[in-house]
């Protein structure tokens, strides 16, 4: 989202040559309505169109008709985010000059009771209230990031994708194992070391650990040419003893097929997280001081990328203020006359971008001296001194503070300035 337009400047872009256009997005065919600047309609009945390229084309000849017929010589065109199923009309409409524009789903909701006191949905009538929030001003620019950063967008969300997968195969095979090899959880803290993988794809039931026995066991070790205390004799021995008193359910050819598969899935994810971490990071590093945010200790790359893929090009934001409002922590407070309410963070904007700080503080303020400071200091002090959620929204947006500062002046990440710019009373009170 663009963020720089006041009301009064959305308003403005709006004239008496625009034409307005209210798209209501469909997953094979589009429906759309033209107005004036005044709100009257140009046209007697709603346009359908397909989403393939002859309904783009036919949608592009049918605004070129109106354009001419009115005397229009732009056109800005108002739709909801439905979905993915905006993307590819975003391109056409942007490579053929014309602006698109985002109005909120919630705002639409409200506003088609207007017209007829109905709160009836229907693809005639959505596309004539998207036009009116577009001529009232209500609507943002959509944000559609290109080049590298589209391709660190991309890369991040396979990863948190193969991360959710890898998750999932992890916590299938640990429930295989507490229901047919408990006593394995006890002889491997981690299901997934290496040594006792090798053993699980080979024997993954108990019987069939007794009937490997202790040598055998070593001598696959060995032929896979792994070594240490991990694969030792004593570790073996242990193996095998915890599969003599399993108290596991007895298992057949489907249980030891369901762990082969899942096993399998497992290695695979393994294997496509360590490539996509790869891409990841390459890109990444294309970025302008990328690498001066990772001198930050407690900052590591998957929170950098993170962050980048959700902000894209850091010039387009005038102040860092613009990003804690893009990331939802704006403050909101809920006031009216004598009342005063509580003070909230708005939740309005990218609640990616707004997990991946939030996910990121607790260990930076365990592991980072100053950031630690920091927190400690909104925690205990005397003036509105904050809870523990709230102290860590407010290093948050420190955080934010500091990224924009690497990111746009190339600076390097100095602890002790920072904590000298946060103002601090002459006296913190004393610990209980």
């Amino acid at each position: 989202l663009i963020m720089n337009y006041t009301q009064n400047e959305k308003i403005e872009q709006v004239t008496e040559s625009t034409l307005v256009l209210g798209v209501d997005i469909g997953s094979s065919e589009h429906y759309v309505r033209a107005f004036d600047y005044r709100g009257r309609e140009l046209t007697r009945k709603v346009f359908r169109f397909s989403t393939d390229i002859n309904g783009f084309n036919s949608f592009y000849d049918w605004v070129t008709q109106i354009c001419i017929k009115h005397g229009k010589n732009e056109a800005m065109i108002g739709c909801e985010p439905t979905g993915h199923y905006w993307y590819t009309f975003y391109q056409f409409v942007k490579d053929h000059g014309m602006k698109l524009a985002f109005v909120n789903p919630a705002s639409v909701k409200k506003a088609k009771e207007l017209d007829d006191n109905s709160p009836k949905k229907t693809d005639l009538k959505d596309p004539k209230t998207i036009a009116k929030l577009v001529i009232d001003g209500r609507y943002s620019f959509p944000y559609v990031p290109e080049g590298i950063y589209a391709e660190i967008r991309e890369v991040v969300s396979s990863r948190d994708r193969i991360m959710k997968e890898l998750n999932a195969a992890s916590n299938r095979i640990q429930r295989w194992l507490k229901i047919y090899f408990p006593e394995y959880l006890t002889v491997y803290k981690k299901f997934d070391t290496t040594t006792g993988m090798m053993i699980l794809e080979k024997a993954p039931l108990p019987d069939m650990v007794k009937a490997l026995g202790a040598d055998h066991i070593v001598k696959i070790w060995r032929q896979q040419k792994v070594r240490g205390k991990g694969a030792s004799l004593n570790r073996a021995k242990t193996l095998v003893d915890a599969a003599h008193d399993s108290v596991g359910k007895p298992g057949g050819q489907g249980a030891v097929m369901e762990i082969q598969m899942l096993l399998e899935d497992h290695k695979v994810k393994k294997q496509q997280l360590e490539m996509v971490t790869t891409v990841m990071e390459e890109l990444t590093m294309q970025i302008p001081n990328a690498d001066k945010m990772l001198s930050v200790d407690g900052i590591g790359l998957v929170t950098v990328a993170g962050f980048i893929s959700e902000v894209g090009d850091i010039s387009r934001f005038k102040n860092p203020k613009q990003i804690q409002k893009y990331a939802g922590f704006e403050l909101v407070e809920n006031s009216s006359g004598k009342h005063k309410g509580r003070t909230t963070i708005s939740k309005r904007g990218r609640k990616k971008l707004r997990k991946i700080i939030y996910q990121v503080v607790l260990p930076l303020i365990r592991s980072n001296q100053e950031f630690g400071s920091i927190y400690d200091y909104y925690r205990k002090r005397i003036k509105n001194p904050l809870k523990g959620r709230q102290a860590m929204i407010a290093v948050g947006c420190k955080l934010i503070r500091v990224f924009f500062a690497i990111m746009t002046k190339g600076v390097v990440f100095n602890g002790t300035k920072m904590i000298e710019d946060i103002h601090r009373p002459t006296q913190l009170p004393q610990a209980a």
